[in-house]
């Protein structure tokens, strides 16, 4: 779980302004050229407003790697930063590669689509209809369960031997067997725990139905049609133009990313693409030229914990947005389309935080937003008896708690385990740390009480409810 003043390690295999209406018709050539010009000028306060808080995560070590923010088949920005090699000086573009780590999931859920199209898949049959060797305790799991983290099968890259053996290739079976007599989590259906194993078995369900390798059926199925050449199941030996190295944040600062065998990571996070691509993809998809419209909302419509499958599906500023996150050593993602044709792709070569950040920050300006920066807020004075109506204790999960309290004044934030650390108000109930980019928001009910919080960090938000 991410906690307060943590940086939230992402899972392991784990608003453009809308069109400004002309009011009036201008009869004239010359009221035409000045609304004209006026829209640019705006436009390009966008981009570059984009650009420098990407440059600010850039300059705060949190990202490097390539950034492309479209609006229906206008691109608004598309360049790279940092660099994609650093022991060559050699700089990202929209045309290098990154590997995508779980962002790979829609692709693998777009397949099992493709085959429930086709009759070769029930989403609602059991596993063993495609994997007769499947346990007993796996009987009630479905394809469905597997789709939206329902399944309760554990997710092997959280066990104590994942480190371990992450470097060893593996066979889709033996992959299997690792995590194949550990018992559930949860009965199935029951509850949400992602689990990269359910789209381990996803992926020999695909294989298993279609009588071809993933790699292949992605490749042929998907791919091919969008002209997306420049994506595929990755791979160390291969030749591959234009492929990022992959990076950490050490003790003495960058290092290249420990190694993981790319046979580990497979349906749910082995494949690599560009920017450009997945803007190739992302048209193809919510353009209709992949998947029937039923097949499309099926996929897309949240089942719990706003999980679709493959995908996460909210509502943010009015607008509709379908999105997924991904890391793998060295790599993280954040890929994500609007209901009104927004599309935002962020591809990083480190391992930070930058792009769960950026991701919804670009959303938010391209949908004409604002986004304040870490070095932007400015604190105001609160009253001290305004501060007492936040004291108090805030459960977020079970054993997760924030402590609110009042120091001589000052108001501190304290999380399970943490040391407290001072809050500093920018609005009213909107307060800010200074010693990490991170808010904290205090909810109200309807009487005015303040009855919860909820901490944005990392590009997340985490709710938390008034306990005492």
């Amino acid at each position: 779980m991410s906690k307060i003043l943590s940086i939230a390690q992402p899972q392991r295999r784990g608003q453009t302004p809308p069109s400004v209406p002309l009011a009036a018709w201008r009869n004239t050539l010359l009221g035409l050229a000045s609304l004209f010009i006026s829209g640019l000028a705006v436009a390009a306060q966008d981009i570059d407003r984009m650009d420098r808080v990407i440059r600010t995560s850039v300059d705060d070590g949190e990202f490097s790697g390539s950034v492309l923010v479209a609006r229906g088949d206008e691109i608004l920005l598309d360049r790279g930063y940092g660099l994609a090699n650093r022991e060559w000086n050699i700089a990202n573009d929209g045309d290098t590669v990154f590997r995508l780590g779980s962002v790979s999931k829609q692709f693998t859920a777009v397949a099992i689509m493709l085959l429930n199209e086709r009759g070769a898949v029930d989403l609602d049959a059991p596993l063993k209809t495609y994997l007769p060797d499947a346990p007993a305790a796996w009987h009630r799991i479905t394809v469905r369960r597997l789709l939206t983290h329902t399944a309760g099968v554990p997710d092997f890259t959280r066990f104590e031997d994942y480190d371990a053996l992450k470097t060893r290739p593996a066979t889709l079976t033996s992959l299997i067997e690792r995590f194949s007599s550990r018992p559930l989590a949860f009965e199935p259906g029951s509850a949400f725990a992602y689990s990269n194993s359910g789209y381990v078995l996803l992926t020999a369900v695909i294989e298993q139905a279609s009588g071809m390798t993933y790699a292949d059926f992605i490749a042929r199925n998907l791919l091919e049609p969008l002209g997306m050449s420049a994506t595929g199941y990755d791979a160390a030996a291969p030749i591959l133009p234009r492929r990022a190295s992959g990076y950490v944040v050490a003790t003495g600062g960058i290092e290249n990313a420990p190694y993981v065998d790319m046979s580990i990571p497979q349906g749910a996070g082995g494949l690599y693409s560009t920017t450009h691509d997945l803007l190739k993809w992302e048209r193809g998809l919510f353009g209709g030229r992949v998947l029937r419209p039923e097949s499309l909302a099926l996929l897309t419509t949240p089942q719990r914990n706003d999980y679709a499958f493959g995908l996460i599906s909210t509502t943010d500023g009015g607008h509709r947005i379908v999105r997924h996150n991904g890391a793998i050593e060295g790599f993280n993602s954040w890929l994500a389309h609007a209901d009104d044709g927004v599309t935002v792709v962020v591809l990083g070569n480190l391992n930070a935080p930058g792009p769960d950040k950026l991701g919804p920050a670009l959303m938010t300006l391209a949908h004409g937003g604002d986004v304040v920066l870490q070095n932007e807020r400015m604190a105001i004075t609160v009253e001290r008896e305004v501060l007492q109506a936040y004291v108090g204790v805030y459960q977020a999960a079970p054993t997760f708690s924030f402590t609110i309290s009042d120091v001589d004044g000052r108001l501190m934030a304290q999380a399970t385990g943490q040391p407290a650390f001072e809050l500093f108000a920018d609005a009213a109930d909107q307060f800010f740390l200074k010693v990490v980019d991170a808010q904290m928001s205090f909810v109200r009910n309807a009487d005015g009480a303040v009855t919860g919080l909820v901490l944005h960090q990392g590009g997340r938000d985490l709710p938390a409810n008034k306990i005492e």
